[in-house]
């Protein structure tokens, strides 16, 4: 079995409870999703085909503890079980999974760490969440939600109360780059003393767009 990789590389986690830490980077091919707000549309087609035990070696020269799979959507390839497992069984201190929310993650490893998107309205992609998916999130697991609004925030908290996720897993609520300002974002959650993360993405603080970081 092959899966198709965009890029691999090594980098600091820019996002999640694992931001700062020296990650090494499996970004997969593909996405059924096409989010309004999506930074990584070169990841959509193209790519290199690769077995997992390639990808493992890659992976391995960084001398790093902390591995991510991303996409794209990483889930839409049905090989990507494969090389979870593989890393976990590699023994990295962190393996973690990025996945948009609209795929089935429960035959997803349980030693991975799922960091799962709830898609907002301003995504564009409401509609595709799986929300099923939350049932297998445990509390080593984070969902995140990008938020480009007031309507975005205010839905995502409706969410955090109909699903009672903060006593599920770790909640992240990012702002969408250039559609929400960091401060504003900030001030709603200190103002309705949330439950949850605020998160900026590092690796944009540091180098901006630019591809491998």
């Amino acid at each position: 079995m092959v899966l198709r990789v965009s890029e691999i590389f090594c980098s600091l986690q820019g996002e999640s409870r694992s931001t700062g830490f020296p990650t090494a980077f499996v970004r997969l091919t593909g996405c059924p999703l096409r989010c309004r707000y999506c930074d990584t549309s070169y990841a959509f087609r193209g790519g290199e085909e690769m077995a997992p035990k390639t990808i493992l070696a890659r992976v391995a020269g960084f001398g790093v503890r902390h591995v991510t799979v991303t996409g794209g959507e990483p889930l839409a390839q049905a090989p990507v079980h494969e090389l979870l497992t593989a890393l976990c069984d590699a023994g990295y201190a962190e393996v973690s999974l990025e996945t948009c929310g609209a795929l089935d993650i429960s035959p997803v490893d349980q030693r991975v760490i799922k960091v799962m998107d709830l898609k907002t309205p301003a995504s564009g992609e409401m509609m595709k969440n799986r929300y099923e998916n939350i049932h297998h999130l445990g509390l080593k697991d984070q969902i995140k939600f990008v938020l480009c609004d007031r309507a975005d925030y205010e839905w995502a908290n409706r969410c955090l109360l109909d699903y009672a996720l903060p006593s599920r897993c770790e909640v992240l609520y990012s702002p969408a780059a250039g559609r929400l300002e960091p401060a504003v974002l900030a001030t709603w959650i200190l103002e309705d003393r949330l439950p949850v993360r605020f998160q900026l993405q590092l690796h944009k603080l540091l180098w901006g767009d630019e591809r491998g970081r």
